[in-house]
């Protein structure tokens, strides 16, 4: 069976079509395209974006995300444990929030200053 998607790897967007049988990734214009494809169609994996509560700061929340990807069924779990959590000011960009988030290897930082 032949499935089609769009790759978010890189800017150009390419429309792939993968073999889901052999594998076999067939559209791309980059070597990024056949690796997002084949993990897209056996372990999908997202970079988590969003923000926590701060104490103390500028703002009321704190822009963070994921350092690395994490596996895609995670990711409301991931949410709900960032939907908790409180940092206190100061907070300094590339700071760790959360270290090994899930057991997935991955951190949660803060992605700005505040």
């Amino acid at each position: 069976m032949i499935k089609e998607m769009v790759c978010i790897v890189c800017p150009m967007g390419c429309h792939l079509k993968i073999d889901t049988e052999s594998l076999n990734v067939t559209g791309n214009t980059c070597p990024r395209g056949p690796v997002y494809a084949k993990e897209e169609l056996t372990a999908p994996k997202r970079v988590i974006t969003s923000t926590v509560r701060i104490v103390g700061g500028v703002h009321n929340r704190l822009p963070v995300k994921t350092d690395m990807s994490i596996p895609k069924e995670l990711n409301f779990e991931c949410m709900k444990l960032l939907n908790n959590i409180e940092v206190k000011s100061p907070i300094k960009h590339g700071e760790i929030i959360i270290e090994n988030i899930l057991g997935t290897g991955a951190n949660i930082v803060a992605c700005r200053d505040m």
